[in-house]
């Protein structure tokens, strides 16, 4: 990440924070109300190859300990009486914010991946995370809808494993590496807006 991508990052969340912390207090006291504790779900993801972090997202499903692997069909029936709605308007992706902040991820970059398929697929994301892993970015921009649309169809947790690998994995990694390639401040505001305002072309 260049000096000047970091700076306007954290002059982002900076900005960010003062409309966003009302909504954020707001969704926050809705999932404590409807659906108790805890409210901050931190999930280890992977900033490059050999480093991890937590990840902080508003909970939207029932934690069960040891959990793994990308949410498909499988955990359909485990999502929250406010996770529907949060996950719909992205809400749940607020408390990023503070990894953004941290220097974790950036605003714009692929999305960051779980450990099991950085070490599965080492040869692919020794090159996508060249980039710094981001809230959005040209994959989740693009293949988002149909990534969720491919896993809602999966049964078991064997089965939303074999199609993530199969078909979003390579997928995505081409489209996050289309991305390395014309990244620029200008391109990221771009996605930005785009992320916004889902009418724009791309």
């Amino acid at each position: 990440m260049t000096p000047m991508k970091r700076f306007l990052d954290v002059l982002a969340v900076l900005v960010l924070a003062i409309p966003l912390l009302p909504l954020g207090l707001l969704t926050a006291l809705a999932i404590l109300i409807m659906d108790g504790r805890p409210v901050i779900y931190w999930a280890e993801r992977m900033k490059t190859p050999t480093q991890s972090f937590k990840l902080a997202k508003f909970r939207s499903m029932t934690v069960r300990p040891a959990e793994t692997g990308v949410s498909g069909g499988d955990k359909a029936s485990r999502i929250t009486r406010t996770g529907r709605f949060i996950r719909r308007t992205r809400l749940d992706e607020l408390p990023q914010l503070w990894n953004v902040l941290k220097g974790d991820i950036s605003f714009v970059g692929p999305r960051p991946p779980l450990r099991e398929y950085v070490e599965r697929f080492p040869e692919i994301y020794a090159e996508v995370l060249k980039s710094r892993p981001g809230i959005t970015g040209l994959a989740t921009i693009v293949y988002h809808r149909h990534e969720e649309l491919l896993l809602a169809r999966c049964k078991t947790a064997a089965e939303t494993d074999a199609v993530y690998a199969r078909a979003c994995v390579p997928r995505k990694a081409k489209l996050d590496l289309l991305y390395q390639k014309r990244r620029n401040l200008r391109f990221d505001f771009y996605l930005m807006l785009k992320t916004v305002f889902k009418r724009l072309p791309l």
